[in-house]
Order: structure tokens, then C-alpha cells, then sequence
């Protein structure tokens, strides 16, 4: 199960927040807003981490 960390506003920081977090041992997954797989790189996409890890991804992001 996969729980909501966050939302950005493109592809690109959404990928830098993923290379962050993946850098911490932290399991990312990127999602576009719309759902689609094949989205433009403009569209809000949204950060999710395993449902058991958000307080080990709260702890990161507060240390930023």
C-alpha cells in the first residue's frame, strides 16, 4: 500500500524530490495527477511512499 507524501507541480521536481528520497534508502513512486502513463512533463505529478515508511520520509523532509 502506497501513501500520499506530496504533490509538485511538474515531472521535473517530482523526479528530483524521487532521486532525494531514493538516495535515503526511501522507496518512491511517481504518479501524474491525471492518472495517465503517458502525461505531459507540465502536469502536476504526485510522490507516494510505502504506507509504513511516511514517518522515515517526514523525517527527511524536515531535515531539508
Amino acid at each position: 500500500m502506497w501513501a500520499k507524501l506530496m504533490e509538485t507541480k511538474n515531472a521535473y521536481t517530482a523526479e528530483m524530490w524521487k532521486e532525494l528520497l531514493n538516495a535515503e534508502a526511501l522507496s518512491v513512486r511517481v504518479v501524474p495527477a491525471s492518472g495517465w502513463a503517458s502525461a505531459a512533463d507540465l502536469e502536476p505529478h504526485d510522490i507516494y511512499v510505502p504506507w509504513g515508511k511516511t514517518h522515515v520520509a517526514a523525517e527527511i523532509l524536515r531535515k531539508i
